[in-house]
């Protein structure tokens, strides 16, 4: 498929909620985003900051395996053993009374 039957396939089935640019990305590495049609770009937008380390890093992929062999996600309908002591590291690194991850 090339990015016009992708954004076809989006525009037809998909919910509205703003518009999109017009380039389908299929993979990502460092800086760096690629289309369907092998089109190479900076990845300015950084997945609106999430993703501001960019893409691919071979330390976080290799974090984000270990990890999946343990537990890959929770709901916030259970607590777990991580997220306390990470809130509690980010109020004190930041002076914050509380945060909302």
């Amino acid at each position: 498929m090339n990015s016009q039957d992708y954004i076809r396939l989006e525009e037809k089935y998909g919910a509205h909620n703003y518009h999109p640019l017009p380039v389908v990305l299929s993979r990502g590495e460092g800086v760096y985003v690629w289309d369907v049609e092998g089109k190479k770009y900076y990845d300015f937008l950084s997945a609106y900051s999430a993703v501001n380390q960019g893409h691919c890093h071979p330390k976080i992929v290799k974090a984000l395996e270990e990890q999946a062999k343990t537990l890959a996600l929770t709901s916030r309908a259970f607590y777990n053993d991580v997220l306390g002591e990470y809130e509690k590291y980010v109020t004190e690194y930041f002076g914050y009374d509380k945060v909302l991850p």
